[in-house]
């Protein structure tokens, strides 16, 4: 039986075994949460399995886990799928990442495109980052994912298109696109995917070109334009539900 609150930790987990926990997990278990010596917690560290432990007090900034046993691991993913998102200004880049994590994305790539507005550099590239990572992490805290997505570190839209791999390439853009059904009647079922979305101002003509002659057919998701935050969570939900583990 599952009990206590879920926790996310770098360190390896195996049965038996007591792990140190970070700083950040310590404040939240002990001073947030006011757990006591002995409470139930439940770990993950992305490798696709749960563990039960009990909090070990050590001091008051201080504390450790002592994990018993597995209580559950993750099924295989039925559908691989790695998102190429330009990154979109303010707070949509975290709530796409946040978002694609719980809809079961795979890989997440930030790109960069002729018209995106934002651009990242040196130390604020890395801490950006570092910052999409947690934002994942936290998002499989809160959905009872057991591996965690991968953000991938910047790219140019040329280079990820040109350089990624998988059996299905989509691109979504208002133009020069086919309905999903004209792939579902193929009768081929992809094991991944690889999902291209632009930024707030779209592609331009010969970026789509560049992506076509890539191998990214163009995918329709109805006759309105999506936001590039709503565009990517629609596409992934949809993919999903044809061919994931939304069956």
């Amino acid at each position: 039986m599952m009990s206590g609150p879920r926790i996310y930790t770098p360190e390896p987990l195996t049965e038996n075994t007591t792990v140190a926990l970070d700083d950040q997990a310590v404040t939240h278990l002990v001073r947030v949460l006011r757990m006591k010596e002995g409470d139930d917690l439940r770990l993950f560290n992305g490798d696709g399995s749960e563990y039960q432990a009990q909090l070990i007090i050590e001091s008051k900034k201080s504390a450790s886990a002592s994990v018993t046993h597995v209580i559950r691991q993750d099924a295989p993913l039925k559908l691989e799928i790695h998102l190429g998102q330009v990154i979109s200004k303010g707070d949509r880049m975290d709530f796409t990442i946040q978002k694609a994590t719980e809809l079961g994305v795979t890989d997440i790539t930030p790109l960069t495109s002729e018209r995106c507005d934002v651009r990242l550099k040196g130390d604020r590239m890395e801490k950006k980052l570092e910052h999409w990572q947690k934002v994942a992490i936290s998002a499989c805290e809160q959905s009872g994912r057991n591996t965690v997505p991968v953000i991938h570190p910047p790219k140019s839209l040329s280079d990820w298109s040109t350089d990624t791999d998988a059996d299905r390439k989509l691109l979504l853009h208002p133009h020069n696109q086919k309905p999903l059904e004209s792939e579902v009647s193929s009768g081929q079922s992809p094991q991944s995917i690889a999902l291209l979305v632009g930024p707030e101002g779209g592609f331009s003509d010969i970026e789509v070109t560049q992506c076509q002659e890539s191998g990214f057919d163009g995918l329709l998701l109805g006759p309105r334009i999506l936001r590039t935050e709503t565009a990517a969570l629609t596409a992934l939900s949809v993919l999903q539900y044809v061919w994931g583990d939304f069956r």
